[in-house]
């Protein structure tokens, strides 16, 4: 697979997206997780219990711009996945961290019959989980997204992997933690073939997004089947007060 290079956030020009996973909110938002979208005009975002991620079109204008930050609110910070031009006048970066994006080219997914469906239920364990592993935004509500799986131990629930976006055709497994005390044990890779199994029983090919700094996470993906696709930038802006 042709690895490309796409500064897809904020600041910088790239070519118009032309594939469901160069602006993969907005490809959501505007499809399978439409009836979760908040909207206005051509900007969508997600209620903000679910996710954080907000979407502007391949080709925002100053229309745009301004449906953004009357939708944000002044001197909101909001994340900008799928932006491809620089910046307005009066608009702050506040955050520009790179990234990868990878794609399943041969992962083994099996289901483990030890990962057990969570539920409402368990969001409070979930919440717990994440905020002492840090995987990346997961919220009260972002169970609403996909199937979430969890392996339990002594009745706690020690790691969990689910999905979140959800472009046409494809779906990105997120929120893939372990706690601490049980690292070492292959409970993320099994997770991850478990999560990827069920998204390929839709017909779908799953995807992941991970910082290029996180060298250990992005060695154990590669290691169960998924290769780089692109390398991106996970970019904020501060809405002009």
């Amino acid at each position: 697979m042709t690895q490309q290079t796409y500064e897809g956030q904020g600041v910088g020009a790239a070519p118009e997206a032309a594939h469901p996973l160069d602006n993969p909110a907005h490809a959501a938002l505007s499809g399978p997780h439409a009836h979760l979208a908040e909207r206005r005009g051509r900007v969508l975002r997600y209620p903000l219990d679910v996710s954080p991620w907000l979407a502007l079109p391949d080709d925002p204008g100053p229309g745009d711009w301004a449906d953004l930050a009357a939708l944000a609110g002044p001197g909101a910070d909001v994340p900008l996945p799928g932006v491809v031009r620089d910046l307005p006048a009066g608009w702050e970066l506040v955050q520009d961290i790179p990234g990868v994006q990878l794609v399943d080219t041969g992962v083994d997914a099996v289901h483990a019959p030890e990962a057990v469906p969570l539920t409402a239920a368990d969001v409070p364990e979930m919440l717990d989980l994440v905020g002492r592993t840090r995987p990346g935004p997961f919220l009260p509500r972002t169970i609403e997204l996909g199937t979430y799986l969890g392996i339990r131990r002594g009745g706690a629930l020690v790691a969990m992997a689910g999905e979140r976006l959800h472009p046409p055709g494809w779906t990105e497994i997120s929120a893939v933690c372990t706690d601490p005390a049980h690292r070492g044990q292959g409970l993320a890779a099994r997770l991850v073939r478990a999560v990827a199994a069920g998204i390929r029983e839709r017909g779908e090919t799953p995807f992941l997004h991970t910082g290029a700094g996180n060298t250990r996470a992005i060695r154990l993906y590669e290691s169960l089947g998924f290769e780089l696709r692109r390398t991106t930038r996970f970019r904020a802006a501060r809405v002009p007060e």
